[in-house]
This record gives structure tokens, C-alpha cells and sequence, in this order.
């Protein structure tokens, strides 16, 4: 079993694209649509890395990045931040990622990020 990605996103194209993206790429991927749907069932999850979007219909990520940052079991584990609307600064000023992606993406890229943080030397 490869290396496990955990996704928040709102957009359900956007999201298929992603879990398609990250299943060919070997990934065992979770997908979420909302905060809530989130935070009732990633509990029992121990993904490798959070790919969360920024702007979402019932909160934002990045007070999720925030409580996955601060809580024990999480906070080693790397965030990727995507938006189409903020910016890497706002991010940076209030939440811990390892890194933003801007929308539209380009799925080399993402797919690149994504590599980088999962196979980082320990």
C-alpha cells in the first residue's frame, strides 16, 4: 500500500481530478467536500499528508490546517494549502503549511509538491 493523501475540497471536479491524479501516482487517497464531513470521518485516518482547499462552505482550511498543527497526532504530519483566492502570506500568517498551491494548478506541479513532502529524507 503506498503512502496515504487526505483531500479537502469543496469543488467535487476539482476533487475527482486530484484523487484520480494521486491514485495513478500510487496514493491511497481520502476526499472530503466539507469541514464537517471532514471532521467526522478523518478521525480515524493517519494520512502521510493533508491537502486541504482554502475556501469551503462551511469554514476555511486554514483553521483546519491550524487544529492539525497544534494537535499531537497531526502536527508532524505535512499540510499543502490550495486557494484560488488567498495568498501564501495570509497562509503563512496563520497557519503552519508546508506549502500553497494556487488554482487553476497545474497537475505537474501538484503532483511534484505532493511527491516532495511525502519522500522527504527523515
Amino acid at each position: 500500500m503506498g503512502k496515504s493523501v487526505c483531500v479537502l475540497e469543496d469543488d467535487e471536479g476539482i476533487r475527482d481530478v486530484i484523487i484520480l491524479l494521486l491514485q495513478e501516482e500510487n496514493y491511497d487517497v481520502t476526499g472530503f467536500a466539507s469541514i464537517e464531513d471532514f471532521n467526522l470521518n478523518a478521525k480515524n485516518l493517519k494520512p502521510d499528508l493533508f491537502l486541504l482547499d482554502v475556501m469551503l462552505p462551511d469554514g476555511s482550511g486554514i483553521d483546519i490546517c491550524s487544529g492539525l498543527k497544534t494537535a499531537d497526532s497531526t502536527k508532524n504530519i505535512p499540510v499543502l494549502m490550495m486557494s484560488a483566492h488567498a495568498k501564501i502570506g495570509e497562509i503563512n500568517k496563520t497557519c503552519n503549511a508546508q506549502g500553497f498551491i494556487s488554482k487553476p494548478f497545474d497537475i505537474y506541479d501538484l503532483l511534484k509538491r505532493v511527491d516532495y513532502q511525502l519522500n522527504l529524507p527523515s
